[in-house]
């Protein structure tokens, strides 16, 4: 299978909780995992146990053939891993927060400036490099971040949550920079909150929830697992999010889904249903419909059938 990255049987207990119950996943090189979940189902968890930052209580877990207890510096040796903040030192400027990182990784001082100097163009921040971090926008130090984690040219990168906080632009931009490195070959390890980033860059997705893995497959797979087509209505105000739901609920099998923010009523609609029906119900029962539309499924609709929790997931809008 040329997988890059093994897992079985994966556990974890942080005192009575237990974070991970037997996780089976597996990489492919030259791909990108998405791994999704609501805050809790244990991705973070996932990501410290293969990056050798916790040590595993119970299960197998090999990374470029190396088993993460037994020889877990030469893991280290392997990887690149970006947190969910940016881990540089602002005081510092650009250029020499890549050198520190270089010359703590052993290079000498002239190929550690030459390895700083590649990337700062790579990474578009040439014009910034003398500038302290401080200074930095907050896309221009996630930049600034996943660079230092390719120092080493790693051939696999763990992304925990990396664009968290940006602006649509900058995720943009992150992407095409992380899109590059797939295409050379480098094999990505991505949690995210976004999951139309992950529809969208993942080439396998593994669904965690409870510490368990609930589903796996491409996104069109699960997509296609999850199956049919929803109807989406917006009301008015949220006071008639629920008997809009109430309404609902007659054309879909299972029960709404009810988003009492953005005033957003969503069912998985029955084979058949003609959105004038769903017109004239909703307007017997009094709810002031703003829009009604019919779509086809999304990662969304995959989360909320298959994760047992509510969802913490800025999927809506451009987040």
């Amino acid at each position: 299978m040329n997988s890059v990255i093994q897992v079985e049987g994966l556990g974890k207990t942080f005192g009575a909780t237990r974070a991970l119950d037997g996780v089976d996943l597996a990489v492919r090189r030259g791909t990108v995992l998405g791994l999704l979940g609501p805050n809790g189902s244990g991705k973070t968890t996932t990501v410290r146990v293969l990056a050798t930052l916790l040590r595993p209580d119970s299960g197998r877990v090999r990374v470029l053939g190396h088993d993460v207890v037994a020889e877990p510096e030469a893991v280290r040796a392997r990887i690149g891993l970006t947190g969910q903040y940016a881990a540089v030192d602002e005081a510092l400027s650009g250029t020499d927060n890549l050198v520190l990182v270089a010359r703590l990784l052993g290079l000498p001082r002239r190929e550690a400036r030459q390895r700083a100097a590649e990337l700062i163009g790579r990474f578009g921040l040439a014009d910034a490099a003398g500038r302290r971090v401080r200074t930095y926008s907050g896309g221009m130090r996630r930049r600034l971040d996943l660079a230092a984690s390719l120092v080493a040219s790693p051939p696999v990168l763990f992304l925990d949550e990396p664009t968290t906080g940006l602006d649509p632009q900058s995720r943009n931009d992150l992407w095409e920079l992380l899109s590059g490195l797939v295409e050379e070959g480098m094999t990505l390890v991505l949690t995210t909150q976004y999951l139309e980033e992950a529809d969208r860059f993942a080439d396998q997705i593994v669904l965690l929830d409870h510490g368990q893995v609930t589903a796996s497959g491409t996104p069109a797979e699960l997509k296609a697992r999850v199956g049919g087509e929803r109807l989406v209505v917006s009301v008015a105000d949220a006071a008639q999010v629920r008997p809009a739901a109430a309404t609902l609920a007659a054309f879909g099998d299972d029960p709404p889904d009810q988003d009492a923010e953005t005033r957003h009523v969503t069912v998985a609609a029955r084979s058949g249903t003609r959105l004038i029906e769903v017109v004239r119900a909703l307007d017997a029962a009094g709810v002031d419909a703003l829009d009604i539309q019919r779509r086809e499924v999304t990662l969304d609709d995959v989360f909320l059938s298959l994760t047992r929790s509510t969802p913490a997931v800025q999927q809506r809008g451009a987040a």
